[in-house]
């Protein structure tokens, strides 16, 4: 369903089982910068009423994510660390040239949105089936589920908005093979995307 064009090395999950308070700190940010985009999307495309109001209910759902992942760290004992860059993120960021209309810009946005919605979808679900934490496992498969809606969500918006149906999934399709090639290089350190 992701279209994912590499999946996750299976060697992150022991990974993340070892630094979990580090993947609960990443993936609490996740959250936040998610709600950052929602609102980015809000103040650079005013003019479409649909999104607005969609990225209002997102930037909500994500900050009510971050403070559920926050307070699993608290009653953990943990303590939320300091905001980590995004590799991942700013490699991905970086597929689609700067300038051109503003019809290819919201449509890069939103492909660059959806991708990173569905490799988090797919690491909550290796996190969802590898823990060993019960209340951790369902947690994330409750999040996985919402994270396809997103990815999903972000994909037909682009899909509305672009020239066509066929220029976006052929711009699709590029973007997910330039990330399969960025996480040949990932999987291997305590991030939710790393």
């Amino acid at each position: 369903m992701l279209g994912l064009k590499l999946p996750t090395d299976p060697r992150w999950a022991n990974i993340a089982q070892m630094n979990i308070e580090e993947i609960l700190t990443d993936h609490a940010y996740c959250e936040q910068k998610a709600a950052s985009t929602a609102i980015s999307m809000i103040i650079n495309f005013p003019e479409f009423p649909d999104l607005v109001s969609a990225m209002s209910e997102l930037a909500q759902e994500e900050m009510s994510h971050f403070k559920m992942v926050h307070d699993l760290i608290v009653e953990r004992g943990y303590q939320l660390g300091i905001e980590r860059k995004d590799n991942y993120v700013i490699q991905l960021r970086s597929f689609f040239p700067k300038g051109g209309s503003r019809k290819d810009y919201i449509v890069h946005k939103l492909l660059i949105a959806g991708l990173i919605e569905a490799r988090s979808c797919e690491r909550f679900r290796v996190l969802s089936e590898s823990l060993e934490d019960v209340k951790l496992r369902t947690f994330y498969r409750k999040l996985m589920i919402s994270e396809a809606n997103h990815y999903t969500m972000f994909l037909s918006f682009a899909r509305k908005f672009g020239a066509s149906k066929e220029r976006v999934d052929k711009k699709w399709q590029a973007l997910l093979d330039y990330e399969a090639e960025i996480m040949r290089n990932f999987s291997v350190d305590g991030t939710i995307h790393g």
